[in-house]
């Protein structure tokens, strides 16, 4: 898809938003949303994205989206990093399937990286959802402390 292709309302994470298709919530306010990748590169890989936006990525994202995102970005990171406590974190954005965009609906990843462990590939594998139960509930547990 082109860094210029139109938003489309049909992609998941508009179907997210919308309550049309599951997720593993770690977090929600009224413009943004995070929640658990289910096809993870990392233990903890988790997505954050706004609610309010129709945008595909970052040439076409309001900045008062991106602030919001980024804000929460920087928050859900410190948490992910205090629960997990892996050696490294990764925050990522991706424009345009060339640069490895996959979903259509700007979003930054947090990738937790541990010593000794390669990066999974995108999309390889299906995280078990009971794993994804537990760490949801560990996460949203940090968060509420």
């Amino acid at each position: 898809m082109s860094l210029t292709a139109a938003y489309d309302s049909q992609n998941i994470f508009a179907q997210i938003i919308r309550g049309d298709a599951p997720c593993y919530k770690i977090y929600e306010d009224e413009d943004v949303l995070a929640f658990l990748d289910v096809f993870p590169q990392s233990y903890g890989h988790t997505l954050v994205i706004p609610k309010r936006s129709a945008a595909c990525n970052i040439l076409d994202v309001d900045t008062e989206a991106l602030c919001k995102m980024a804000a929460v970005t920087q928050k859900l990171a410190q948490v992910i990093v205090a629960e997990l406590q892996p050696d490294g974190v990764q925050v990522a954005q991706f424009n345009g399937a060339p640069a490895g965009q996959t979903v259509f609906h700007i979003h930054m990843h947090i990738v937790p990286r541990f010593s000794g462990e390669g990066l999974g590939v995108h999309a390889a594998a299906k995280a078990d959802p009971a794993e994804l139960e537990q760490l949801q509930a560990r996460l949203l547990k940090r968060l509420a402390a």
